[in-house]
This record gives C-alpha cells, sequence and structure tokens, in this order.
C-alpha cells in the first residue's frame, strides 16, 4: 500500500506552496512509512508516500521519463510488468530501475490514455505530462485503489488517495452529501462518484480521467467493462478452468503461464498459514503447483506467527 497526492492548475501554472504538499503528504504517512517525496513545478504537485516491495533500492517516486517531461504517482502493482519491458525497449524506452512504476511512465509516452488496457493489475495513479499540458488519472478494473479527486474554488484540481488527504487542504468545502448519508444508512457504504463531501467525488473502478490546462470539461471515462447479456458469449479460448474442488485434486491450470501473469505471481513469495489443517495443507498444495527459484514455501503457526518450516 502506498499514498499518492497531488495538485493541478486548471487554469494556469501557478506554483503551489511546499508546505500545503508536504501537509498534503504527510497524512498519509500510514500508506508509506519507508519513503516520502513532493515534486513541485509550475502548475503541479506530485506527492507520494511508499512502502517499498518492488525494486526497493531505485523505485523512488514521483518517478518520470528520460527527459523528465512526464512523472507518475502510483499506488500498488503492476503484475504483468515484466513482459510490458521488452515491447517499450524495442519501441526505444529506456529503463533506469526494475520498477513497475517505470513502466506505466514509458506506456503513457507510447499508448497514451489507452495504456491502461495493456496493465493488469491493482492500481491508482496520476501521470503529469508537461508538454501536453495534462493530468491523467486511472484507477484498476475492480476499483481495489482507491483514488479521491475535488475541483477547488481557485481552479486547483486536488487528488489523493484517501479523503483525508483533500481535507488538509485549507480550500476544500467540507459540506456533507446529503445523497450520500442517505446512501451511507441504506447500503452501509457510500457508492461511486460520491463521496461523504459534495465537493469531492471517487473515480469509478474501470475509469480514467484526463485534465487538461485551459479546458473546462473533465469527463469519467470507462475503459473496461463486463456485459451480463445474452450476446456476449465466451470463447473456448477465454473460458477459465475452474478451481480445484478439493484439495490435492488436480488442476492443470495452476501454476501455468497464463496463471502466473493473471495473479501477478511473477514475483511471489507462498506461505500457507494454519494448525496443520486443510487451509494449511491447500496452500502448501498451491505452493507446489507454483515451482522454481521464485517461490519461498514457509508455514507459518496461526498462533505464534513464527515460521514452522521453510
Amino acid at each position: 500500500m502506498c499514498g499518492i497526492a497531488g495538485l493541478f492548475d486548471l487554469r494556469g501554472r501557478r506554483d503551489f506552496a511546499r508546505d500545503l504538499a508536504v501537509r498534503i503528504n504527510d497524512i498519509q504517512f500510514h500508506r508509506g512509512p519507508d519513503e516520502g517525496a513532493v515534486h513541485l513545478e509550475p502548475g503541479v504537485a506530485l506527492c507520494h508516500r511508499r512502502l517499498s516491495i518492488i525494486d526497493i533500492a531505485t523505485g523512488q517516486q514521483p518517478l518520470f521519463n528520460e527527459d523528465g517531461s512526464v512523472a507518475v504517482v502510483f499506488n500498488g502493482e503492476i503484475y504483468n510488468y515484466l513482459d510490458l519491458v521488452p515491447e517499450l525497449q524495442a519501441l526505444g524506452h529506456v529503463f533506469r530501475t526494475r520498477s513497475d512504476t517505470e513502466v506505466i511512465v514509458h506506456a503513457w509516452e507510447a499508448w497514451g490514455e489507452a495504456c491502461v488496457a495493456r496493465f493488469r493489475g491493482m492500481f491508482a495513479f496520476a501521470i503529469h505530462d508537461r508538454n501536453r499540458q495534462t493530468l491523467f488519472l486511472a484507477r484498476d478494473r475492480m476499483g481495489v485503489k482507491p483514488l479521491f479527486y475535488a475541483e477547488l474554488d481557485d481552479g486547483s484540481l486536488l487528488f489523493g488517495s484517501e479523503l483525508k488527504a483533500l481535507t488538509a487542504h485549507p480550500g476544500f468545502r467540507r459540506d456533507i452529501d446529503p445523497l450520500a448519508v442517505e446512501e451511507y444508512f441504506a447500503l452501509g457504504y457510500v457508492a461511486e462518484p460520491r463521496s461523504i463531501y459534495r465537493g469531492a467525488h471517487k473515480l469509478l473502478p474501470a475509469h480514467t480521467m484526463t485534465f487538461r490546462r485551459g479546458h473546462a470539461v473533465f469527463q469519467q471515462r470507462s475503459y473496461w467493462d463486463v456485459r451480463f447479456t445474452l450476446d456476449n458469449p465466451i470463447a473456448a479460448e477465454g473460458r477459465v478452468a475452474p478451481p480445484p474442488r478439493r484439495v490435492g485434486t488436480p488442476a492443470s491450470d495452476v501454476g501455468s503461464p497464463a496463471w502466473r501473469v493473471s495473479f501477478g505471481w511473477r514475483r511471489f513469495q507462498c506461505g500457507s498459514r494454519g494448525n496443520g489443517g486443510h487451509v494449511q495443507r491447500g496452500g502448501t498444495y498451491l505452493c507446489d503447483r507454483i515451482r522454481g527459484p521464485i517461490v519461498q514455501r514457509v508455514a507459518v503457526c496461526a498462533g505464534c506467527g513464527y515460521p514452522l518450516s521453510h
């Protein structure tokens, strides 16, 4: 889990105060206790709190392209990034890190807004393109990673992983949305795109938004959906084999290359947690199906949390 936030001037290229950007970033410290950074340039502020997982040494954010004109702040993981690297390298892009974050930057340069269709994973990210005077927001297909945004009275766009990042800005209005309150009592949550505040919105799952400086119209755009209709047959090659009916039942699809990419277990530490019963044996079974040096098999005692075997 990481935390992203930022400001984008929709009208001009004013300078944002560093202390304001730091305050917005630090309020999400719990999302990324390992590192934090703020990038400022005329018309934009990008903030990131990092929980280091992939490429700990060189994966700091915001992360830039070769000439520094494109920057990204990113929360999540791109499972198939190793497959996209050679494709982007063939197009002439140079990678300086081994981070999945850098794939997003170069994918934006290569494919623009359509880059999200190439990603498999859970993500919320913001890309600033200085040459296009554009801020691009995107959220994963299932909406695993959150992303809130608000347009302020001074013409600034404010975004963050959590609502508290928005409320840290003194220009954000905290007017309660009565329809959101009604939804909360009826459903137990506030459905997208609303939030509890009238002026803050959630980016919908499988949607993107493009903000261009000087343009007044902004729309959420869907890049993926599931059609539950009778005219939407599933081709044989698109079907997914069912999981094993019980522990120990052979499942030829588990551990296959397609299965690894779908679940993003290219780099994976497999663990089974339990007391020696079905849960632990089930986890161990899956571990055994994924062979190779990338797998570390560890059984953990449910009561004490200490490794039982390696």
